[in-house]
Parts: C-alpha cells; sequence; structure tokens
C-alpha cells in the first residue's frame, strides 16, 4: 500500500511540474541545464532547441510553462523568437539566460516580451527560483536594466499618462505587478475575467505600453505596487 501511494504521490507531483524547454545553440549549455533542472521535483524538461526558429516551433508543439533562451543565436536570434511567440499569443513565460550584461542586449529581448533574465554563471539554486518566480507570473530584472527600460517608456510620455487610470484601472495594474493572473485579479476585485482583460487592454492604451512587463514595471516604479 505504502508503494502505490508513494507511486500516486509521484504522479501527482509530476502533473504539477513546471514543464520547460531548452532553447540555446550550444549543446554543452542544454546539457548542462538539462542535468541541474532534472533533479528538480517541481521541474520538467520537456525538449531542447539549438535557434530562434526551431524554439519557436517547439514552443508551439511542446506547450511549455517556461522557456529558457538565449539571446544571440544564429539564424534567429531570441529577441525575434520572442516577437514571434507574441504574434502566436503563444503563453509561454521566457527567461533569457544569456552571457551578456550590456542593456543594448537585454532590453530589447525584454521589451520583445521576456519576463526576466539571468546569466549563464547563476548559481543553479537561483536558477531554479528564477523559473518558478516567472511561472507565477513575477517579473525578473536587475535594477539597472529595469532602469533603463521605464526610462525609454517615460521618454515616450507613459509618465504623464499615468493620471487618466481609472481608480479601477489602477487597482488592475496593482495586482499586475504583483504578478497576479487575470483569473486572480478578477477572483480578488469580484470580476469576470472579460472585464478585467477589458481593463488590461486599456491600461496598456493608455500608458502606450507594449506588454504585462512593461506595466508591472511600471506599477513598481510609480508606487501602484503594492
Amino acid at each position: 500500500m505504502a508503494d502505490e501511494e508513494r507511486s500516486e504521490a509521484r504522479q501527482v507531483a509530476a502533473a504539477r511540474a513546471i514543464r520547460v524547454l531548452l532553447v540555446d545553440d550550444h549543446q554543452v549549455v542544454r546539457r548542462g541545464l538539462r542535468t541541474f533542472l532534472e533533479i528538480q521535483d517541481d521541474i520538467e524538461v520537456v525538449g531542447e532547441a539549438s535557434d530562434g526558429a526551431e524554439g519557436v516551433a517547439r514552443t508551439e508543439e511542446l506547450r511549455p510553462d517556461v522557456v529558457l533562451m538565449d539571446v544571440k543565436m544564429p539564424g534567429m536570434d531570441g529577441v525575434e523568437a520572442l516577437r514571434r511567440l507574441r504574434e502566436l499569443a503563444n503563453p509561454a513565460k521566457v527567461l533569457i539566460v544569456t552571457s551578456f550584461t550590456e542593456q543594448r542586449t537585454v532590453v530589447p529581448a525584454l521589451r520583445a516580451g521576456a519576463a526576466g533574465y539571468v546569466y549563464k554563471d547563476v548559481d543553479p539554486d537561483a536558477l531554479a527560483g528564477a523559473i518558478r518566480s516567472v511561472h507565477a507570473g513575477h517579473v525578473l530584472l536587475q535594477p539597472e536594466v529595469a532602469g533603463a527600460l521605464l526610462s525609454q517608456d517615460e521618454s515616450g510620455g507613459a509618465q504623464g499618462r499615468g493620471g487618466s487610470l481609472t481608480e479601477r484601472e489602477r487597482e488592475v495594474l496593482g495586482l499586475i505587478a504583483d504578478g497576479r493572473s487575470n483569473r486572480e485579479i478578477a477572483r480578488a476585485l469580484v470580476l469576470s475575467e472579460k472585464t478585467v482583460k477589458t481593463h488590461v487592454s486599456n491600461i496598456l492604451m493608455k500608458l502606450d505600453l507594449a506588454d504585462r512587463t512593461q506595466a508591472a514595471l511600471w506599477a513598481v516604479r510609480h508606487g501602484v505596487a503594492g
């Protein structure tokens, strides 16, 4: 009976595991990531890809929860792959894993829809934590990159548009910054998901922002987040 219970527990854990796709043009990097991630009880590596185009195709095929993606790759790079995934409305969260620290490399990826980034020399436990964090809906940014991204948004006038938000839209924006999904926001504010989606669309339009990541950053910078 104990064996059956343990087997059932393992099946439940597998069903709840965060499904991860690895996209990097270096096989040794993919192998290293897979070796570490496969020992995590709550993370399952479901596939690999060696460039952006293959990464997009595999993301559409496998529907992972989180994609670990390099920025610089031959052919379609990580930024273009992110743009393509956004066009396809793929729900996977993309975590950039890069060896480049320059803002000019990382910021375009974030503006294209990445949920955050880590460096390739990241501590393994920190990487697992980053995967769990973006899967939960949080944004992972270094302060200097967040500042660069926000300064670009503000130079376009987003800061001044904050006053056009309604009180309800500010509530929704604060919950977006907390990493809440539309369903969770709907529950918290006793609204329908359709109404929440409308509020989110209005927020992005009024602030002239591209996505929820930029909205969350704007909220943190301007004191809307809780």
